[in-house]
């Protein structure tokens, strides 16, 4: 079996010497090939051009920035196998994914044990035993994700962590709470909501003022906590989504209080929530930030999502 492993030196769980045991450890099981990300995209760029080659399984050391690239370049590959009715999952190298990042919302979602060496563990049983599953991702115009995307509010948050990070800040979840708060009250679309969702054959929803896109819950991770805006998004149906109307302080926080405390499904006058949709527009009066599986992609006015099933085949 012939493999890449795609290394993100900036990987922050992991060091030299136990990339070294890492690599030894998968060498002692397939014909490997170890690549470094040099920039941002690149990983897509290499787990590509490895599919085009014909390789058998691309394996990444990273954050969650690193597998979505990933999961890019093999669904952007030129397929293997022709044929509108073989699903992508099966005419694509396998992924798996070792722990690496700060969060890794991604490997924790497929039950991943969050130590870099455990996760190998279980990615060199999987091989040996030949189990793996098969997931759904979501797209977002040309561009797949793996668990999450967000327009509006969520989105400026994470732009807002980003440039803090670019100052030397370390991802913290005090950081994104700070973050968070500063947003919501500076921001100018709390009283003037500019987003509207349109589905095929639906009623168009206006004045939104953010929304969130599950793939899978959790959503993210604060800690070891889960965060479950949509807690029956799941890798095997379609998009779950989770709207907040007007940005009003009281239903906002009462929003935000339920979603933390993962007791009650988030509701009231000011949520939308919709479960297992295969494709839906979100379109802004205004450019909104936007951003998937945790990373910033600048500002957008309209994005298309479509559910994309059977995907991928992941070792986990």
């Amino acid at each position: 079996m012939r493999a890449l492993l795609v290394v993100n030196p900036k990987a922050t769980t992991t060091n030299e010497r136990s990339r070294d045991v890492l690599v030894r450890a998968l060498r002692s099981e397939v014909d490997l090939t170890v690549e470094y990300t040099l920039r941002r995209g690149h990983a897509t760029a290499l787990t590509r051009a490895a599919a085009e080659s014909g390789v058998d399984l691309v394996v990444t050391l990273g954050g969650d920035g690193t597998v979505n690239e990933a999961a890019n370049g093999l669904m952007t590959a030129a397929p293997a196998i022709s044929g509108r009715t073989v699903a992508p999952a099966y005419r694509l190298p396998a992924l798996a994914v070792v722990p690496g990042g700060s969060t890794n919302v991604f490997a924790r979602a497929l039950g991943m044990p969050r130590d870099w060496a455990d996760g190998t563990s279980v990615i060199i049983d999987g091989l040996r035993d030949g189990r793996y599953r098969v997931i759904g991702l979501g797209r977002a115009d040309d561009r797949y994700f793996t668990f999450c995307a967000g327009f509006g509010l969520d989105a400026d948050v994470v732009r807002r962590v980003e440039q803090a990070r670019l100052r030397g800040r370390t991802s913290t979840p005090a950081l994104y709470v700070r973050s968070m708060i500063s947003q919501f009250f500076s921001g100018e679309d709390r009283k003037s909501p500019p987003l509207s969702l349109e589905r095929p054959g639906e009623e168009t929803e206006g004045e939104l003022g953010t929304v969130i896109v599950q793939n899978t819950a959790p959503w993210t991770y604060v800690g070891d906590h889960p965060i479950n805006p949509n807690p029956e998004a799941s890798f095997d149906t379609g998009l779950d989504v989770l709207a907040v109307r007007k940005l009003y302080v009281p239903s906002t926080v009462r929003t935000v209080t339920q979603i933390a405390s993962n007791k009650r499904d988030p509701h009231g006058k000011q949520v939308l929530r919709l479960h297992d949709q295969a494709e839906f527009t979100v379109v802004a009066g205004r450019p909104q930030a936007f951003q998937l599986d945790g990373d910033y992609l600048g500002e957008r006015q309209k994005v298309h999502f479509m559910s994309v099933p059977e995907a991928l085949r992941v070792i986990c």
